[in-house]
């Protein structure tokens, strides 16, 4: 789950990262109201930041600064409702302003090609990290993090010579770190990253900017995160698919798929797109992984978060009977069909294999559903899902 910029300031507050004030607003007399609370009656330069959850907001015209409380009005007023790279704008936070002498840049992510943690920083913070870092590799320095031991002093001063940072800062942004490590570990986090993290003109170290992305399979431990969804801007589908504990991901495609176990699903994926070549290029529509129990409440759940995707056009149930009999799944699939009932109006291509798929193919054949089509093989399966999505 990725935060916006306001969310991850409070939390970066919450384990001692120095920041600055920040208000959230979402009108323009909100942004006024939140600017009085920043500087006072007399006004004082905040900075006027759309709070989407992407990057180039600057260049879009997405930051402005604002020398009174109704010139935040203003600001606010130009940037809300703003479309910044197809992300609407809602929302603005109102910061306080900084005399800002040096820019640097620090991150701590899950490296997964390494298997392990990497810390990044360097000098030169504020611009697009990804183009310094193709155009002068050398300026980002990059330090493998155990994820046991963590950003100790030990650790965190080997990042600050690596990066280079000069001597009458070192140890404070040494400390700042440790305190993003912090953050990093104690909310579960796969990046934590501060872009630009600053010196000031009286010599403090403040991150300025956030970007934190959570570990969404660490929700239980942190009841508190689920306010930190923005619900509003969710699928909706994707978020019932989320009530009913399914793995979903909605695709740009017509052809609904159904499957128990991630590498089964994502092969299919894989048959499906290349079947639809043949077929007018059809596509998949979702990945849906509905585990080990397809159970007629569970394939139920999965059919009417599919059905319900208007570009879908045909739904291909792609199982294979492992713990969970092939039989057990057949019954799953016609009970579902009974529980859905009317909602149940596109074709379905079931394949079976594994334990028990004789019986469960007998299953689905005596059930004989007008909607429902047997395919032998997988590839066979995709294909008739492609052509009748097609059709």
């Amino acid at each position: 789950m990725d935060l916006f910029e306001y969310q991850a300031r409070d939390l970066f507050e919450k384990h001692g990262v120095p920041v600055l004030g920040g208000v959230v607003a979402t009108t323009p007399e909100e942004a006024r109201e939140g600017a009085v609370k920043l500087t006072g009656d007399d006004g004082g330069v905040v900075v006027v930041k759309a709070q989407v959850k992407v990057g180039g907001r600057g260049k879009a015209g997405g930051v402005k600064l604002a020398k009174s409380p109704d010139e935040a009005a203003e600001r606010a007023s130009e940037i809300l409702g703003m479309d910044i790279k197809g992300h609407t704008v809602h929302r603005v936070m109102i910061a306080q302003g900084a005399q800002i002498e040096e820019e640097y840049y620090f991150s701590v992510l899950l490296d997964r090609a390494n298997r392990s943690l990497l810390a990044m920083a360097s000098k030169e913070g504020g611009m697009e990290i990804e183009q310094l870092a193709v155009e002068r590799p050398d300026a980002l320095a990059r330090v493998e993090v155990n994820a046991l031991t963590g950003i100790d002093a030990a650790k965190a001063a080997e990042i600050v010579a690596a990066a280079g940072f000069e001597a009458d800062v070192a140890d404070k942004i040494a400390d700042v770190i440790q305190k993003l490590w912090t953050v990093y570990r104690e909310e579960d986090a796969t990046l934590v990253e501060v872009n630009p993290l600053v010196k000031t003109a009286s010599g403090d170290i403040v991150a300025l900017d956030g970007k934190v992305s959570l570990d969404e399979n660490a929700a239980f431990r942190h009841p508190d995160h689920e306010a930190l969804e923005d619900k509003a801007a969710a699928d909706p589908l994707e978020a019932k698919a989320k009530e009913n504990d399914l793995n979903y991901v909605k695709l740009d495609g017509e052809v609904g798929i159904i499957g128990n176990g991630a590498g089964l699903v994502m092969s299919t994926l894989d048959v499906v797109a290349y079947a639809g070549e043949s077929h007018g290029g059809v596509k998949p529509a979702n990945f849906l992984d509905i585990g080990g129990g397809a159970s007629a409440e569970v394939m139920a759940a999965g059919l009417d978060v599919i059905l319900n995707d208007a570009q879908v056009k045909s739904v291909f149930v792609n199982v294979f009977g492992g713990i969970t009999a092939c039989d057990a799944v057949a019954n799953g699939i016609v009970k579902a069909l009974q529980i859905l009932g009317d909602e149940a109006n596109k074709p379905l291509v079931v394949r079976l294999d594994g334990n028990n798929v004789e019986e469960g193919r007998r299953i689905l054949a005596e059930a004989a559903h007008p909607l429902v089509t047997l395919a032998s093989t997988m590839d066979e399966g995709a294909d008739k899902a492609a052509e009748l999505a097609a059709k």
